[in-house]
């Protein structure tokens, strides 16, 4: 996902998710549906998350200083993993709450229709942000498949925004039938147990945001293909005889540190040793512009030093 796409999608996820919190906690007061009130804290907790994730969005393009020399790329993984936190503790919790506190105290619902109109107007705005974070994640997805470039994914905004849409889009499904089976059978409970579903499905969420936040926060590999392209550039003079260690680590979604050791032939001079190692540089950063730091390290006592003889 582009810097300008994912930005946009967030501020889409947040525009609807405002105007659907306050149409949600309207009806759920005119109506007393659990329900209701459960996917207004739901929309509420979403507006939250998409906040935060605008916000480590902006502190993590921050330049490098002195303080942090790889620069502040890892602070929106924090920030993505807040918030997966936030949908556990805030979404899944308080769903699960009211729920079981409305099976336990059933009341029944008044007024349903104007939940349906609530539900159908929440519908087409979150189906418009959720088609609009489906087609930029596509985009950025190539040939992989869907689970699979969540799983090799450096943005988490890009899944996070998915993810939430998605699991929105199921709560008000429920919403509905938890209403419309309370409705149909007399029994205010049915309107609980959406809430705990609810909740049950946004503590999933949850989970998986977090172990993926979770991985690119402690330091995950950059592309697999990535790693491989450093070693076979790398390896590709005559005058290397092996490329024995490479290390990747992603410190910004559009960032990638790389460390390489790489043995030469006994009798290399230095000089040619540094020009192998920027040519191989200059090819890299063309093919993989993501690559912000490359550091190469030539086998120690394995170079002859340049000397004037050498001519």
């Amino acid at each position: 996902m582009t810097e300008g796409g994912g930005k946009l999608v967030l501020l889409t996820a947040l525009g609807a998710n405002l105007g659907i919190a306050v149409a949600k906690f309207i009806a759920a007061a005119l109506s007393g549906s659990s329900a209701m009130l459960t996917e207004g804290f739901h929309s509420v907790v979403d507006s939250l998350n998409q906040i935060l994730l605008l916000y480590g969005q902006k502190r993590s393009q921050r330049p490098p200083d002195e303080a942090h020399p790889l620069g502040y790329g890892r602070e929106l993984y924090f920030w993505s993993f807040v918030v997966a936190i936030l949908i556990f503790a805030t979404g899944a919790g308080l769903s699960i709450y009211e729920g079981i506190l409305h099976i336990l105290d059933p009341h029944p619902i008044e007024k349903p229709l104007i939940s349906y109109i609530v539900l159908g107007i929440s519908v087409l705005l979150e189906g418009g942000s959720w088609l609009l974070a489906v087609r930029e994640f596509a985009r950025g997805k190539g040939d992989l498949g869907w689970w699979q470039a969540i799983r090799r994914s450096k943005d988490p905004p890009s899944f996070i925004v998915l993810f939430e849409d998605s699991a929105a889009m199921f709560g008000l499904v429920v919403a509905a039938a938890g209403i419309a089976l309370a409705q149909a059978t007399g029994d205010p409970r049915w309107d609980g147990i959406a809430s705990v579903v609810i909740g049950a499905a946004l503590a999933v969420v949850a989970f998986v945001l977090a172990r993926e936040s979770k991985d690119l926060l402690i330091g995950e590999r950059a592309d697999p293909a990535l790693v491989a392209a450093v070693r076979k550039v790398l390896d590709r003079p005559a005058e290397v005889t092996a490329v024995t260690h490479v290390l990747t680590v992603q410190i910004a979604p559009d960032r990638v540190f790389v460390a390489a050791d790489v043995d030469f032939e006994d009798e290399v001079r230095a000089g040619d040793v540094e020009r192998i190692i920027a040519e191989a540089e200059a090819e890299l950063r063309a093919a993989w512009p993501q690559i912000g730091s490359l550091y190469v390290k030539p086998k120690a006592g394995e170079i002859c030093a340049s000397t004037p003889q050498d001519g």
